[in-house]
């Protein structure tokens, strides 16, 4: 089999595995002249650069029978496997004809995890050491990798990940019923954490994957998870991929996810991490479940800031990025503005690129509620469509 044709087989299973930011909602960059277009997409790496990512798999053998995936063992369908040397080999070719800048490779698990890491590991070193590339490279964690193949992936990558697929065991059991939460996937998370904590770096940033709406787990269980790896294991992120049903897989009956509930909890993950959150302040609902129809730092602060607004003048960053429409950047913003003067008008923050629309219900300019433009049309009589 050439090997644009097993590229061809193994690249569309990691649609399944969101990382980095891929843009136009995980759709292949468009390119001309070059079949693996297909296979690269545009993505936002950490810290904002824009690259042109690979996304492959190492092989899609698989000995492991998850109940949601196009790979899992006994599933008919067509299977490839790449080389290490064939693969460094095909993604150096596309590099240097300027298509790719970086790598996401994962594998399914074939000979065991340790077998898996160390094919993993194989082709990053020969992108590496053999063919001198400097880019990025994204190397999937496999179930029951050991420590020191850890070690080696994180002096080779510049981000690493392993799957906890769900937020505890039991909801696991479900998905994975031959995979060990604690000892095959959450000590990998720890081992990367360790790694980071005792040895001189720098270190890749970790990621993790959760697999939503197909054990029956409440939005509470994945972000309660989340927050404890972002606070105890340095969780640089967390993915949510939202349940879609695969033909010909013990979950093919189950209704899909929906890509609503993906995209709050995407938005909850960032209150947690970037603004200072606590699970326990989100707005669940009594199943534990976010609200699909409202934003849930809005749901928050319509909760919270209608009665207590909050005086931009004076407050601290924390409590500004309480106020919907101030990220992290438009609350650094406002502090610098501060520095050279009083903030009084709406007119003021839109200078610093804030939406006054989004802030005004919520805030205190000089302790007075900003002046808000009324509706044209009363609440009793609809507006145009």
């Amino acid at each position: 089999m050439e090997a644009m044709e097993k590229l061809g087989l193994l690249s569309p299973p990691t649609r399944h595995e969101p990382c980095e930011e891929v843009i136009d909602s995980g759709q292949p960059a468009p390119r001309n002249g070059e079949d693996a277009c297909r296979f690269i997409y545009n993505a936002v790496m950490p810290g904002g650069k824009r690259i042109a990512l690979l996304k492959t798999l190492l092989t899609s053998a698989c000995e492991r029978d998850c109940a949601y995936c196009g790979v899992r063992q006994g599933r008919d369908f067509r299977r490839a496997t790449f080389s290490p040397d064939e693969l460094a080999g095909l993604f150096v070719r596309l590099y240097r004809t300027g298509l790719v800048e970086g790598i996401f490779l994962s594998s399914g698990v074939a000979g065991g995890g340790p077998r898996t890491q160390d094919r993993l590991i194989a082709a990053a070193e020969i992108l590496r050491r053999r063919y001198s590339f400097r880019g990025y490279i994204h190397l999937k964690i496999m179930p029951g990798a050991e420590k020191d193949q850890i070690l080696a992936a994180m002096r080779l990558a510049n981000r690493v990940s392993v799957n906890l697929e769900a937020p505890n065991p039991q909801r696991l059991a479900h998905l994975c019923p031959h995979k060990d939460f604690a000892s095959e996937l959450l000590q990998r998370l720890r081992w990367i954490e360790e790694i980071r904590r005792g040895e001189v770096g720098p270190w890749p940033s970790s990621t993790t994957q959760f697999v939503i709406g197909a054990a029956g787990e409440s939005d509470l269980e994945v972000l309660s998870t989340t927050e404890w790896l972002q606070h105890q294991v340095g969780l640089a992120r967390a993915y949510f991929s939202r349940f879609e049903p695969v033909p010909d897989t013990p979950l093919q009956d189950l209704p899909a996810a929906s890509p609503t509930r993906e995209h709050r909890l995407y938005q909850s993950s960032f209150l947690l991490r970037d603004y200072g959150f606590s699970v326990e302040e989100l707005p669940f609902d009594s199943g534990g479940n976010l609200p699909l129809g409202t934003d849930p730092k809005l749901a928050w602060a319509r909760q919270n800031l209608v009665d207590s607004p909050v005086e931009v003048n004076t407050a601290d960053r924390s409590d500004l990025l309480r106020v919907p429409g101030i990220g992290p950047k438009g609350a650094d913003r406002i502090l610098a503005a501060r520095r050279q003067g009083r903030i009084g008008h709406l007119a003021d923050l839109r200078q610093l690129g804030i939406s006054a629309g989004r802030v005004s219900p919520y805030v205190l300019l000089d302790g007075h509620h900003p002046a808000r433009q009324l509706s044209l049309w009363p609440a009793a009589v609809p507006g145009p469509a």
